[in-house]
């Protein structure tokens, strides 16, 4: 795959706390994954070199809001995190108690999806984007091809990245730029991911060669890109 400011983006899945930080609810089950990929370094060096490189950025997050406790049935991933309450926001018009929140970015991504350039789409409701305008926000400014990252590996970011594929998008997967949880009877999910994603995805790229490709673009089709 190459890259091109024109027709390339970076998505990332669930930039949030409670699944990125140390004090987030679910650090106990990704916390291994996120520290030896050195996840949130690896997602910072990208947002600033698509900040640097003038790369469009998608945020396609996760939130719960209370009257999505009515949900009649969940799986169990689902069920874990109504339980923990992971992601919850108080509504979907009301910020009260979002500020630092489990559902809130974490703090040092903040300076670059609050930027005012980022496109932060509706929220995702399950695991995939069929339940919000990702795709609808990346066509409409002509995007064909995804550089990709975030949480949950195996979840979210797995199943952002079957259904870009089913809608015609070029996909790229940063490998050390995503993480997934260990469960002592599920198993685990980063290198689940992993073995899908050469199967699946256009490419699998270390944060090292997404950064070098993103950089690699010929002044040329820079300039055509910014005209005079």
């Amino acid at each position: 795959m190459e890259f091109n400011q024109s027709h390339t983006a970076v998505v990332f899945i669930d930039p949030q706390n409670d699944v990125l930080s140390e004090h987030g609810k679910n650090w106990a089950a990704v916390g291994p994954s996120v520290t030896e990929n050195r996840t949130v370094e690896n997602m910072e060096e990208i947002f600033a070199t698509a900040r640097d490189e003038g790369y469009l950025v998608f945020i396609s997050p996760h939130y719960f809001y209370p009257t999505d406790d009515g949900w009649k049935f969940n799986g169990p991933l689902e069920s874990d995190e109504f339980k923990t309450r992971t992601f919850a926001r108080s509504g979907p018009l009301d910020l009260t108690g979002h500020e630092n929140s489990g559902a809130d970015w974490l703090d040092r991504f903040k300076p670059y999806i609050n930027d005012g350039k980022t496109i932060v789409v509706s929220p995702h409701k399950v695991f995939g984007p069929q339940t919000n305008d990702l795709v609808l926000q990346l066509r409409k400014r002509g995007i064909s091809k995804i550089i990709l990252g975030g949480m949950l590996a195996n979840m979210c970011v797995e199943s952002h990245l079957r259904e870009l594929l089913e809608q015609g998008f070029q996909v790229a997967v940063v490998k050390d730029a995503v993480a997934g949880p260990r469960h002592p009877e599920w198993g685990d999910g980063y290198e689940a991911a992993m073995i899908n994603y050469r199967f699946l995805a256009h490419a699998v790229l270390s944060t090292a060669d997404a950064v070098a490709a993103m950089r690699s673009v010929r002044g040329e089709d820079r300039l055509a890109q910014f005209p005079a």
